[in-house]
């Protein structure tokens, strides 16, 4: 007899007993997405050349460092303090405990829990960036961007949509975040490196493409492998409930990511006559962004055909980041999680009979506007105060030497 049947005959579960289940599951879901950093920090390296490898991972770790301090200081308060206008959360700053109710429990878990999930989904949000300003940023502008999203960027917008305010009023749905975190990544993502501008022999002289090979397939598979594991502690983690519908969502995030990788290798080999090994790596990664937002609502067959948009848009979109507007995304993280979190989010009030295209599509376009807005204005004081860019010589000798002092690769001979 199942879990749900049992419920549904009247089997009683004393609430002690649902509070500790409850508890498990959601610590075992943020541990998950706290591993996605490895998987993003491995991917970044991969897609990348040798002589950035340590810079990658010190970006990817003081992304998870800062947004911890920074968003429990700051960025829950924000986000899930109490609603003011439906803009913004107002109470909470410097002791988010104080949000919790008499029996320190928030939202149905105790305050700690609540705030160490939401914290590593900031985390995630924030160290989308850092592939696209590869090899070229500046390690404290970095910084300084990584801590400006953990305080304000993301709690503000996550307010909108998970802390009661105007767009969860609406009937928003956006169930993990495929807006709420990826396209917000995204999306900073793309004002960072058309600021920053291209590595330096990306395009020619006429302004046509010129590939620049990431050093290592391997390591960048395994940071895919990664992420496809822990994105089941993403989405299903959400539910921050030992909910009978966890296998449902496991399946949709699957399917979804199974069919985008499918798809994004057949459109690749059709248009370059060879299956592409990193495009269709992001093809995996692109059915994940895309399924998060409606993973709990969506069906199968849905999920499937959700996966399947996904990965073919990547590539298109890829192709047009790179070849149209010019803005150099080594690791292709604005077309993964910016485009791809948008179309997913979208496409939830299509698939879904519980949510309505025109308000998904009004949710995606309030916070891209809200995001494009701050990022822009965060990135250039950045660059005008501290400044964006490490110089010709730093970028070309790596920045694993200039900025930290060493190489990722000590005593090897590779090619710069």
């Amino acid at each position: 007899m199942g879990l749900t049947a049992l419920i549904e005959s009247g089997m009683e579960i004393s609430a002690a007993t649902e509070l500790l289940m409850n508890v498990i599951w959601t610590l075992l879901g943020a541990i998950l997405v706290y591993f996605m950093q490895a998987g993003f920090a491995m991917c970044e390296a991969g897609f990348t050349r040798a002589k950035n490898t340590g810079n990658i991972l010190m970006k990817n770790m003081m992304d998870f460092v800062l947004g911890s301090l920074f968003f429990f200081i700051f960025g829950f308060a924000i986000m899930h303090g109490a609603d003011w206008n439906g803009i913004i959360g107002s109470t909470g700053f410097f002791e988010p405990a104080r949000l919790a109710d008499v029996d320190g429990l928030f939202n149905g878990l105790p305050i700690g829990v609540y705030i160490i999930f939401h914290t590593v989904f900031c985390a995630t949000a924030a160290t989308i960036v850092s592939g696209s300003m590869a090899e070229r940023t500046k390690f404290k502008a970095y910084l300084l961007y990584s801590a400006a999203i953990s305080i304000f960027i993301y709690p503000v917008s996550g307010h909108w949509i998970w802390g009661g305010g105007w767009l969860a009023e609406m009937g928003f749905h956006d169930f993990a975040g495929s807006t709420a975190v990826h396209m917000v990544g995204g999306v900073c993502a793309l004002v960072g490196a058309k600021i920053l501008g291209p590595r330096i022999g990306k395009y020619d002289k006429s302004g046509k493409t010129k590939a620049i090979p990431g050093h290592n397939l391997p390591i960048a598979a395994l940071g895919v492998f990664i992420l496809w594991f822990c994105w089941f502690g993403f989405n299903c983690g959400s539910t921050t409930a030992a909910s009978t519908n966890i296998g449902d969502i496991a399946m949709t995030t699957n399917l979804a990511a199974a069919a985008a990788t499918l798809a994004a290798l057949l459109v690749t080999w059709l248009r370059y006559g060879k299956p592409d090994v990193s495009m269709t790596f992001n093809g995996s990664l692109a059915g994940l962004v895309a399924i998060t937002a409606g993973c709990d609502t969506v069906s199968s067959y849905s999920a499937i055909i959700i996966g399947l948009i996904a990965g073919i848009l990547v590539v298109f979109s890829v192709e047009f980041f790179d070849k149209i507007v010019k803005v150099d995304d080594p690791v292709g993280a604005i077309s993964v999680h910016g485009v791809c979190g948008a179309l997913g989010t979208i496409l939830t009030g299509i698939f879904s009979p519980d949510y309505t295209f025109t308000i998904q599509l009004l949710g995606v376009a309030s916070v891209m506007a809200f995001v494009f807005v701050m990022a822009f204005l965060i990135f250039t004081l950045i660059d005008k105060t501290v400044g964006l860019r490490v110089s010709k010589e730093e970028e070309l000798d790596g920045l694993d030497i200039h900025e930290h002092g060493s190489s990722a690769y000590a005593d090897f001979n590779f090619r710069l």
